[in-house]
């Protein structure tokens, strides 16, 4: 990884997705972000795009103004995700429409756009989200657990559908980190979860940072198809 790295984060405006921003301008990297809303984060090397990233339409055009104006892509974060923590029975079907939407086709319409700038290049580094909510079968989560596990076939069928182009595809499952997406969670259930895990304490975002950095390494081309959950799940 170096200054001259093109990164698109999906997600950006909050939580894991800002800090993530907020790591790859401070190392000089030229980071293009989105998310459905604007965000008030300001940067000479940072561009935010306002969409939805289920929506064909935004993305394909997206990827087409990178293509313009940075001539490539080296690296995909597709952090945007959302989550339904409900009992199936009570989980409304435009709920679960919107999580697999944007978890699953999300991530799928970005690989796909973003791997076709990539092969430009032979080069190119895609890290997909999962969560530790898929191994660990959490009740109340069967939708967005769902979804994640979906991402991780994802990752690993086009690890080989992109390794001819030099292009390597793996994916993260953090353990539960405190951002929005957890944050109507009840504290005892986010505890016992934490106790499942082999190192008890929350994840932190410099866990998360840990793991990416070493998946997009120029010295990692020999790394894809891989998941590491974190907390020893």
């Amino acid at each position: 990884m170096n200054s001259e790295n093109v990164i698109l984060i999906t997600g950006s405006s909050k939580g894991i997705g800002r800090c993530l921003v907020d790591h790859y301008t401070s190392l000089g990297c030229q980071v293009i972000g989105c998310s459905r809303n604007e965000t008030g984060y300001s940067s000479e090397n940072y561009e935010h795009f306002c969409l939805d990233v289920c929506d064909e339409k935004e993305v394909k055009s997206m990827l087409s103004n990178i293509r313009k104006c940075y001539n490539g892509l080296d690296v995909l974060i597709n952090n945007a995700g959302v989550a339904s923590m409900n009992h199936a029975l009570l989980t409304p079907i435009d709920t679960a429409h919107k999580v697999v939407n944007t978890n699953l086709i999300g991530t799928f319409l970005f690989c796909r756009e973003a791997a076709k700038l990539m092969q430009r290049n032979k080069f190119g580094r895609i890290v997909n989200f999962g969560t530790v909510a898929t191994p660990l079968k959490l009740e109340g989560e069967a939708i967005y657990a769902s979804s994640k596990a979906a991402v991780i076939t994802l990752t690993q069928i086009l690890a080989r559908e992109f390794a001819a182009f030099g292009i390597t595809v793996n994916a993260i499952g953090p353990a539960p980190t405190k951002t929005d997406l957890i944050k109507s969670v009840p504290e005892d259930k986010l505890e016992k979860i934490i106790e499942r895990q082999c190192i008890h304490r929350y994840g932190e975002y410099s866990d998360i940072i840990n793991v990416i950095d070493f998946f997009i390494k120029p010295e990692s081309n020999f790394i894809t198809g891989q998941v590491i959950y974190l907390g020893g799940v």
